[in-house]
């Protein structure tokens, strides 16, 4: 099992990434300016501030040439994970709805919170259970999950909302306590907190080494 672990300029994650991604499997970085990922069997575009946030978090990242591999990648039916920054920027590349404005309040946040696992029809939560709950950090500036409210009950009744807040831990104002969504095959996934920081007891959970041994059950071949 091999993950690409995507690093643009403003990456600030993409080390805990891979070392989050070797704890189940092989990683290697994958430079913004690569059109090829390279046979790799899961994606995962991590936290940060990509190209300095310009313009907005996300929008300028969506244009960089490993997108064009990311998009084919997915079309294709690979698992793609997207970490607070890399949700963003699946968000603005059109390969997950809604988008992510600043958080109420218009303040930095960075605590643990609890998220529910609200979907297991995903790459990202294959190995999980419905009503599961996480121990995660999140440390963003726009975080707040937004869609219109017909968009939200689309997403609801197919099954499109992998993670929500835990009651009282919403940290950002996110629309329906949503933490994470998915696009329509469950492939890719993205979501605001941060499992990469969760994977080690010593660092306070290891909860979120659940989604990356997810993605390695999700890309694994099926047995003959």
């Amino acid at each position: 099992m091999r993950f690409g672990v995507v690093q643009f300029p403003g990456s600030c994650d993409e080390r805990d990434a891979v070392l989050a991604c070797e704890r189940v499997g092989e990683a290697r970085l994958v430079w913004h300016e690569e059109a090829d990922l390279g046979g790799v069997d899961a994606v995962v575009i991590p936290g940060g501030f990509s190209y300095g946030d310009y313009l907005r978090a996300g929008a300028i990242a969506r244009f960089a040439p490993v997108m064009d591999a990311v998009h084919d990648f997915a079309r294709a039916g690979g698992p793609v994970l997207g970490i607070c920054n890399g949700f963003q920027v699946l968000c603005e590349a059109a390969m997950l709805p809604g988008a992510l404005l600043a958080n109420d309040g218009l303040r930095f946040v960075c605590r643990q919170v609890e998220i529910e696992v609200a979907s297991t029809a995903t790459a990202a939560t294959a190995g999980c259970t419905i009503g599961e709950r996480l121990s995660v950090p999140v440390k963003h500036m726009s975080g707040r999950w937004f869609a219109p409210p017909g968009l939200l009950a689309e997403l609801e009744a197919e099954g499109r909302v992998v993670f929500r807040y835990a009651p009282g831990q919403n940290p950002n104002g996110s629309v329906g306590d949503v933490a994470g969504v998915a696009n329509e095959h469950g492939n890719v996934v993205g979501l605001m907190p941060h499992p990469e920081h969760a994977v080690d007891p010593l660092c306070g959970s290891a909860d979120g080494l659940r989604l990356f041994e997810s993605l390695l059950r999700s890309a694994a071949p099926a047995p003959a």
